[in-house]
């Protein structure tokens, strides 16, 4: 269930949450700087966003480690970075619990993501290791253009320049292959028929192959949006992995992980994202693993 989790508060509530969360003044001085939302480009040329997906995040705050990593950690040094980069929204592509989606871990995401919350809305898809009713009984509130989908949950994101879709791909809990299924599908294609040209992105948790773990209808999907020209891009998480390639003309963005990788050669991190009605630019943000990217920039165009 992709969901919105948005707390706006007043600026003296902001740094008391902030102080609280991270006991750190570094923090507290980066929060008073932003003491509400940032508004959406006046221009409407661009969309700012931070993209994190496979967060992890468990309810005992120094449990969960995998290869040295411990994701609570992880999560709570990265949200001060995206505070000081300032985006008009966020994106957690799924995964956002350590393995299978408890009550507790929700509850600790909500805490670790509240002084985001304050900046700017956060968008949460679901992946295979999260549970749609647990992440819903704390995230239960959801503004934004939610899609009646049976059985699934579908989000939309709106802006000038860009439309964001995110799908919901989980299947089954703590099982590791992904399905979009046939009613979403059919939903998709009906709104991709009926919806104007401009650029659109979707958002899906699982990886894009023909894999037992992968989407298990990653072609039925292709095979969907390629008669749309508006589709340009299709972002992804799952495999832990930082990778680019392209599908007849539609690019696809394996995003990096929070939580921890699963090889050496991986970042661990987030992407710092500006979005066009000509493409995005995608800044990688890496914190651990592999570091050799870090603040490398890589510019992926919509093919016309």
């Amino acid at each position: 269930m992709p969901g919105v989790f948005y707390q706006p508060m007043s600026r003296r509530r902001f740094v008391r949450r902030s102080a609280e969360a991270f006991a750190t003044a570094a923090l507290a001085s980066q929060t008073r700087l932003f003491p509400r939302a940032a508004e959406p480009a006046a221009s409407g040329k661009s969309i700012h966003l931070a993209l994190l997906s496979d967060t992890h995040i468990p309810a005992d705050r120094k449990g969960g480690e995998h290869r040295k990593f411990l994701p609570w950690e992880n999560l709570k040094a990265v949200v001060p970075q995206v505070i000081q980069a300032r985006p008009e929204g966020v994106i957690l592509n799924g995964d956002a619990a350590r393995l299978t989606g408890e009550l507790g871990d929700y509850q600790e995401l909500k805490y670790l993501l509240g002084p985001l919350a304050a900046v700017a809305p956060i968008y949460i898809g679901l992946g295979n290791h999260d549970h749609r009713e647990n992440f819903a009984k704390i995230f239960y509130q959801h503004p934004g253009e939610r899609q009646e989908v049976k059985d699934k949950h579908v989000l939309i994101m709106e802006w000038p320049a860009v439309r964001l879709i995110l799908l919901d791909s989980l299947l089954y809990v703590d099982r590791v292959a992904g399905l979009l299924g046939k009613v979403q599908r059919e939903w998709l294609a009906q709104y991709l028929e009926k919806s104007d040209q401009r650029a659109t992105v979707l958002f899906v948790h699982h990886t894009l192959g023909d894999a037992d773990g992968d989407l298990l209808d990653t072609e039925r999907l292709f095979r969907l949006v390629r008669p749309h020209k508006q589709v340009k891009a299709i972002f992804y998480g799952h495999s832990h992995k930082y990778a680019f390639a392209e599908e007849a003309g539609i690019q696809l963005v394996n995003l990096p992980a929070v939580g921890y990788n699963f090889e050496d050669a991986e970042p661990v991190g987030w992407v710092d994202a500006r979005f066009t009605a000509e493409g995005a630019d995608l800044t990688l943000k890496a914190f651990g693993g592999n570091q050799s990217g870090d603040g490398k920039t890589t510019s992926v165009a919509w093919k016309r």
